[in-house]
């Protein structure tokens, strides 16, 4: 089983920019070892013959016809907005500059 050490979670935490404690660390450490001993433990399941799953609960995409519709009147839409311009609806800024 493969052992994940303090000082590779020390690096993984600097590498994403993680401040952890010693404490957090150790716990870290420990969690991290028994889940990459869980995924070594499930790379020695015999799976010869199996077929991929990648989709178990059988359902389908719905898929319609993508047909064009007749929209709104553009004025009728510009009625109910509080300020437009040009035939735009004008809102406030999001963004600096």
């Amino acid at each position: 089983m493969s052992k994940i050490d303090i000082t590779e979670v020390e690096r993984i935490a600097k590498l994403a920019r993680l401040g952890l404690s010693a404490e957090e660390s150790a716990q870290m450490a420990v969690e991290l070892s028994r889940i990459v001993g869980f995924v070594e433990q499930l790379a020695t399941v015999d799976v010869e013959g199996v077929p991929p799953t990648d989709q178990v609960t059988g359902l389908v995409d719905v898929w319609r016809a993508d047909v064009v519709t007749p929209s709104m009147p553009r004025a009728e839409l510009l009625a109910n907005v509080p300020e437009q311009k040009d035939g735009y609806i004008v809102v406030k800024r999001v963004l600096n500059g």
